[in-house]
């Protein structure tokens, strides 16, 4: 199995099944290209309630880094991001499918942890929705957030 099988919106979607979501943020945040072990661990060390994946819109994401004029905490120049976005744009619009990003729910906001790079180059190739896998603090957050609209 290759890394791109491996971390799949598919293979998040057995994860899920299995009740293993949180094992398999943890087994994708230390994986090569994500490179970021510390805080796979920090996210899955305490509980957390893991959902997903979801498709959610990425103008509700509250991303930490991004280009000016869109929703971030901290502007990068479009310049400064690295090439590999602007290729992986271009893989999107040929039909390939990124793996999950990491998202957070905080205080009744979506906090993306990790794909920011992602997340650029979905916008880049002019698509409104990006793959997710959301963790809650408790599982009431998590009921609440996915429970169908009343009505």
């Amino acid at each position: 199995m290759t890394d791109e099988d491996e971390y799949s919106v598919d293979s998040a979607r057995e994860a899920s099944r299995r009740d293993q979501l949180g094992a398999w943020v943890e087994r994708f945040l230390a994986s090569p290209g994500s490179d970021n072990a510390e805080l796979g661990a920090l996210l899955t060390g305490s509980p957390r309630w893991w959902s997903g994946p979801l498709k959610l819109p990425i103008d509700q994401l509250n991303r930490l880094a991004g280009p000016p004029g869109e929703p971030v905490l901290t502007p990068v120049a479009d310049d400064d991001w690295r090439d590999d976005v602007d290729q992986m744009a271009e893989q999107i619009e040929r039909g390939w499918e990124p793996p999950p990003v990491i998202v957070s729910y905080r205080e009744g906001q979506l906090v993306l942890e990790d794909g920011n790079h992602r997340v650029e180059s979905i916008r880049r190739a002019d698509r409104d929705h990006a793959w997710a896998i959301i963790g809650f603090d408790d599982p009431e957050s998590r009921e609440r957030f996915i429970a169908p609209p009343a009505g």
